[in-house]
């Protein structure tokens, strides 16, 4: 996993509420257990009409917001099925950061699992954000967004900062612990069951 530091960015403004991982990765495109190649497929229903043409009026395909990491949305993002392909779509279209008021337990963490950060702030913070069309700042090591002369603060527990900053996963983590797992494996003192 890429160490995350700071991104600078526009926002893409994305004001629905209770968007599901089936409408952010439809179940038809979940035929590969590798991360990449799921962003064309992201929000597909909602991006595409039936003959598979752009839809003019779907944020995402504004050429405006073709380079933003950053997705503003409202409460409960990533409520339904628990599918981490969900998380490997958003980050594989581009987006680093997803902020909203609040989000399904189980996406938040598959969120840092995968390197994308989820800000979770309150609801008048996100009406600004979903107004502001300048480039903002965010910070993870300072926890600020700096829109032009105004920053806004965000929490984050410290041990998913640290990770996020250094960029480990659960197998790096796992790995620092090598020598002990070593030294554990090769105690003479401690007896099989097997």
């Amino acid at each position: 996993m890429e160490p995350f530091s700071k991104v600078t960015s526009i926002i893409t403004p994305f004001d629905r509420a209770n968007v599901d991982t089936d409408q952010i990765i439809p179940k038809q495109f979940l035929k590969s257990i590798t991360k990449s190649g799921f962003g064309k497929f992201l929000f597909y229903d909602w991006r595409f009409d039936h003959n598979g043409k752009p839809k003019d009026d779907f944020v995402l395909n504004n050429s405006r917001y073709e380079n933003s990491q950053i997705l503003v949305t409202n409460e409960n993002f990533g409520c339904g099925s628990s599918r981490e392909h969900a998380v490997w779509a958003l980050k594989d279209f581009g987006f680093n950061v997803i902020i909203s008021p609040s989000f399904a337990d189980i996406f938040y963490s598959n969120c840092f699992k995968n390197g994308v950060l989820p800000i979770i702030l309150d609801i008048e913070k996100i009406h600004k954000l979903l107004q502001f069309e300048d480039k903002v700042e965010l910070d993870l090591d300072s926890q600020k967004i700096t829109l032009l002369d105004e920053s806004i603060n965000f929490e984050i527990d410290s041990h998913r900062k640290i990770r996020l900053l250094k960029g480990l996963d659960e197998i790096d983590l796992t790995l620092k612990e090598d020598e002990k797992i070593e030294k554990f494996e090769n105690d003479s003192s401690i007896v099989s069951i097997f």
